[in-house]
């Protein structure tokens, strides 16, 4: 495990690159004394799976809110492609947002829309310049990359869980991000199903080259995607490592995730 206080070596070359994402001292109170976020720091390097896991409100999620602009914190530096969002002027930061995905606990679908509906509107806002045929092309192949291209034409409502979870990451993918922002990608799945998620969250990685942040409870997720793990405790990281080195850890605390 890794302390947040110590200074490590590198495990590898990879981790000497400049981070595609790097947030220091992120601050964030709710009301007048809910103060979740006292100081968070982390890091993702390019290509890397990053779990963070956590009680439920120990910040997660308002940590990759505050990435996208959907929160503001109250203090803090966070840099996404050595830019520090926080400020940027409005058109400068769409212009990043354009290139981060984020897969919401519930797929987000507009439940008004087909899936087909739902994927060339999130298009033709970010890509005007595509022909509908082009855009029809984009959105199939989107539907390809989950498996799930014969839902098309379904409507929200005729799909499962798993099913809108897959056409939500479906729709992040249509603008080819380079960072993915999952929030409980697994959530109220069924086992096999979350099993499902989770390989295509490595394929994704594999054959698009993404970064990503995974926020998750589901323990069978972050052992198959994560390439490091930080645990959150008290509004600030309190552990870091792999799974493995996680699991072992001295600290009972951090050791009780894995149980």
């Amino acid at each position: 495990m890794i302390k947040e206080d110590k200074n490590t070596e590198p495990k590898s070359k990879d981790t000497k690159k400049t981070p595609i994402i790097e947030i220091k001292d992120l601050r964030k109170t709710f009301g007048k004394d809910n103060e979740v976020l006292k100081g968070v720091n982390l890091s993702v390097n390019k290509g890397e799976d990053l779990v963070i896991l956590g009680r439920s409100g120990s910040g997660k999620s308002v940590t990759i809110k505050c990435i996208v602009g959907l929160i503001e914190p109250d203090q803090g530096e966070i840099t996404v492609f050595g830019e520090n969002v926080l400020n940027l002027p409005k058109n400068q930061l769409n212009e990043i947002r354009v290139k981060i995905g984020f897969l919401f606990q519930s797929g987000a679908l507009y439940d008004s829309m087909s899936v087909r509906e739902n994927l060339a509107f999130t298009l033709k806002a970010h890509k005007r310049e595509l022909s509908e045929e082009e855009v029809q092309t984009e959105v199939v192949e989107a539907l390809e990359s989950v498996g799930l291209a014969d839902a098309i034409d379904k409507m929200p409502s005729e799909l499962s869980g798993g099913m809108r979870k897959r056409i939500g990451l479906a729709r992040t993918l249509i603008l080819k991000p380079e960072i993915i922002l999952y929030d409980e990608p697994t959530t109220g799945l069924d086992t096999i199903t979350s099993r499902e998620i989770s390989e295509l969250i490595l394929d994704i990685k594999n054959k698009q080259k993404t970064s990503s942040i995974i926020i998750t409870h589901d323990m069978a997720c972050a052992k198959m995607t994560a390439d490091r793990i930080m645990v959150l405790k008290d509004g600030v990281i309190h552990a870091e490592g792999t799974y493995e080195e996680l699991e072992k850890d001295e600290d009972e605390w951090v050791r009780s995730f894995f149980e």
